[in-house]
């Protein structure tokens, strides 16, 4: 008889991404409105500030998305801010004139709409040195930055991904010992829809909107300064740390290649066999010289998840859903929505590049942490758990593949790698929470409030 060993509980979050080769937000506001708020904010700040298309720096920001979709949005203005109070006087302007606007700083966001806007305002952060870091800054260039002083930022996986990821909560490699990205927050700087700017913390000055701020996206502000805790690391830092990528890609003679990638991190100076013995025990990883088995610096290891450039180069779509993980039945179910997976990338491999399908088990220390520091929005249960045009066939296709392969009922959604058609707030276990704190500090629905994964009623 098999003997089964009960496991710590966990989640098992994935999500599906399709890169197309190169070939929507709100759009009600008028252009006269933009030119009213944004007249109004070139008097103030400047035209070197304010930008329209005919200006230098206008299309450096308006076509700079990594995600070529949001390229095709066409804003009237670009503002350009260097301080917290041009950002101050760019939002009373928007907020009086009631326009529509998007806000953009690493320009990583793989949601269409998220980070352009058609004939409204675009924040563009490109410009803003008064900080020790940039918005724009990347996680790599932090990383780098920080090697000196030993110590690590809880920041993106991926070196190319930007600031913006601790708005949607935020996943990296220090995760399990260390929470969300998000839970790392002390005590951020925050202009509200209103250009109010306020400081928040944990347990006194706002409180309620320094919890939301921590993965309720940009949903209550357009703005902030975090500052956020960084950990000592001597080589690697934090618990066990699985990645787990299936990816196809689609070569220039039309036919399709599939691979796969595992990236294991532990918290060590050795590989424990009472930990890894059965994965070191396969002959493949053994016995095979390309695979790494070692003690990467940090810079290394996020340097190891590095995009091709230039990183921008396709139009991008992802869908996220989540999983109970932890059991044996789970690996079927696992397994069942690989073969899914590769169902949707044979039907639809002559209108795409590449697909990746991406697992990251969110463990029980993971949650309990972001818990032990005053929580966070999504705040998940401790239970055992040319751009081209898509075509319509294509589009079908993948909502029937995340109606065949649900998440798990009573769990939350990642807003990071959701869909534009998810309701990804009202899956959070603090949506009460947040839809309190919304309207407390945005009443008239100011911020984006017909855009469905933010949609909070």
């Amino acid at each position: 008889m098999k003997t089964i060993h009960p496991r710590k509980p966990r989640l098992l979050l994935y999500g599906l991404a399709c890169f197309l080769p190169r070939a929507s937000s709100r759009q009600t506001s008028t252009t006269s409105n933009a030119n009213l708020a944004c007249n109004q904010a070139q008097s103030i700040l400047g035209d070197s500030t304010v930008q329209t298309p005919s200006d230098s720096d206008y299309g450096g920001a308006s076509t700079a998305a990594w995600n070529l979709f949001n390229t095709q949005f066409k804003p009237a203005y670009v503002v350009l801010p260097r301080n917290s109070t041009d950002v101050q006087v760019a939002m009373r302007s928007i907020f009086q004139f009631d326009v529509n606007y998007a806000v953009q700083t690493g320009r990583h966001s793989a949601i269409k709409g998220w980070n352009n806007v058609n004939t409204g305002v675009l924040i563009s952060f490109e410009h803003m040195d008064s900080i020790t870091f940039k918005p724009v800054i990347r996680w790599g260039e932090i990383v780098d930055a920080l090697v000196s002083q030993s110590v690590a930022p809880v920041g993106g996986r991926i070196d190319d991904a930007g600031t913006g990821l601790l708005l949607g909560v935020g996943l990296s490699f220090l995760s399990p010992a260390h929470g969300y990205a998000a839970d790392n927050y002390v005590v951020p700087d925050i202009v509200l829809v209103d250009g109010t700017l306020v400081n928040a913390t944990a347990t006194h000055n706002y409180s309620d909107l320094f919890q939301t701020l921590k993965g309720g996206a940009n949903r209550v502000m357009v703005y902030a300064i975090a500052q956020a805790v960084s950990h000592y690391v001597p080589e690697v830092e934090g618990s066990k740390f699985l990645l787990l990528y299936f990816g196809a890609l689609v070569l220039l003679d039309g036919t399709l290649t599939s691979f796969s990638i595992a990236n294991v991190f532990y918290d060590g100076n050795s590989l424990p066999n009472f930990t890894y013995a059965e994965l070191l025990s396969i002959p493949f990883i053994s016995l095979n010289p390309s695979v790494s088995l070692g003690l990467p610096s940090w810079p290394e290891l996020v340097a190891s998840m590095s995009e091709p450039k230039p990183s921008n180069g396709h139009g991008r779509f992802f869908s996220t859903s989540v999983l109970a993980a932890g059991e044996d039945h789970d690996n079927l179910l696992f397994i069942d929505i690989v073969h899914k997976w590769q169902n949707f990338t044979y039907m639809f491999q002559s209108q795409i590049n590449s697909t990746v399908l991406a697992f990251t088990p969110i463990p029980v220390s993971q949650i309990t942490v972001g818990r032990e520091r005053g929580g966070n929005a999504i705040d998940p249960p401790l239970v055992p758990l040319g751009v081209p045009a898509i075509s319509s066939e294509m589009e079908e296709g993948r909502q029937l593949f995340f109606q065949e392969a649900p998440r798990s009922p009573g769990l939350p959604l990642f807003m990071n790698e959701c869909d534009v058609k998810q309701l990804v707030f009202e899956t959070y276990g603090q949506y009460e929470s947040l839809k309190q704190t919304y309207l407390k500090y945005d009443p008239t629905r100011c911020n984006l409030s017909d855009w469905r994964p933010f949609r909070i009623e």
